[in-house]
């Protein structure tokens, strides 16, 4: 793990146990070169050696920060994670695109948040090149937290970054400890592609806007992988999955940094509130900020309630200043929302224009755990 990093170290558990996991290989922190050079000859011949062997496919490229993925802190969203790379100049360009994001504003933000200041821990980064799953459904599951808890599952359409990145509000699945599980649909008016060689979003046709994304069986499949993989860590487990026909992939499995709200507990609001799902437990009271892009991330000030389209990571640093945060879109599994737990700031997500039906400067009361908010 010194030199891959706890996301690759993960994979590699998972495919010594003989788990679905794609194939791919790891350049590990030993390769680094300067932030600002080129990737050298030596390693270049690596990279086409290793690529050549998978038969050259089309790819995704992750980071595998030494920093990312800790017991206490996942970095979720953080760093970079490139899809749909085809051919070699594709894949050098992407493995320093990811490289590069460890010095990025987003990634250093993340870090000091965390407390760990770049000037003490010198973080390093590792990349994983795995053979890209064309997913006809992908998401998030969270394995319990104790013996008779229950299992959360989100998902989407298409490939992962619609329920990672918040694009989307997520079907949602809860296992109880029983097995039977409760369904939740929710708006997944988009999906995310891979074709010739490019990520693409289109829209979701009208039959599959509403149908569940996934089956009674291929939850309960996914409920049984999610176990065996927590037994196989010793704890419970937040994994990225995806279907590719009648197989399921798992393309990452880190540790529960914070507990989620209990998305059966949501009380009644009352008739003139806002209510969302709770992604994140805690009440605060704070004036509405409307925060719809970058050219709006000056405007948020310390004890602001950011209210925007989605949870995106690339925001993440505003959680740093904000006292909560509502988001139109996103699920309770979306890396923002890990992020807004991790730090103990209050999250209602999927709360339908929200944006628009907030006046920006109210005074608001959002509850992170009934999925409410009130306008004082």
């Amino acid at each position: 793990m010194a030199t891959a990093g706890a996301k690759a170290a993960a994979l590699g558990t998972m495919l010594r146990a003989g788990l679905p996991v794609p194939e791919g290989f790891v350049l590990s922190t030993a390769a680094e070169h300067p932030a600002d050079g080129p990737i050298s000859e030596e390693q270049r011949r690596d990279v086409e050696r290793a690529y050549a062997r998978m038969g050259s496919p089309v790819v995704a490229v992750r980071s595998s920060a030494s920093s990312e993925d800790s017991a206490h802190e996942s970095e979720a969203g953080a760093y970079e994670s490139i899809l749909g790379v085809s051919g070699m100049d594709a894949l050098l360009a992407a493995i320093q695109r990811c490289r590069l994001s460890l010095h990025s504003e987003r990634a250093r933000a993340s870090r000091l948040t965390a407390g760990a200041a770049d000037t003490t821990e010198h973080p390093t980064m590792a990349v994983i090149v795995q053979r890209m799953v064309h997913a006809e459904a992908s998401g998030v599951l969270f394995t319990p937290a104790t013996l008779d808890g229950a299992a959360l599952i989100e998902s989407s359409w298409g490939l992962g970054p619609s329920v990672v990145e918040g694009r989307v509000v997520p079907d949602r699945f809860r296992i109880d400890g029983d097995g039977t599980f409760h369904r939740r649909l929710g708006s997944t008016e988009s999906r995310v592609d891979v074709q010739n060689g490019t990520l693409v979003t289109r829209a979701v046709g009208e039959t599959h806007r509403s149908a569940s994304t996934l089956t009674d069986e291929q939850v309960a499949r996914i409920a049984r992988l999610g176990a065996e993989i927590a037994d196989l860590f010793g704890g419970p487990r937040d994994i990225e999955w995806a279907l590719d026909g009648e197989t399921l992939w798992i393309l990452q499995a880190r540790p529960i940094t914070a507990a989620l709200p209990m998305p059966d507990r949501a009380g009644k609001a009352c008739a003139s509130d806002l209510t969302g799902v709770g992604g994140s437990s805690g009440r605060a009271t704070g004036p509405a900020r409307v925060v719809l892009g970058p050219a709006d991330f000056s405007r948020v000030m310390p004890g602001d309630i950011i209210i925007c389209p989605s949870t995106d990571p690339s925001w993440t640093p505003l959680l740093q200043r904000a006292a909560g945060v509502v988001a139109e879109r996103g699920g309770m599994l979306a890396h923002a929302a890990i992020v807004a737990r991790e730090h103990g700031i209050p999250a209602v997500l999927g709360v339908a224009d929200a944006t628009t039906r907030v006046t920006d400067g109210a005074t608001l009361t959002i509850d992170g755990h009934l999925g409410t908010i009130t306008e004082e």
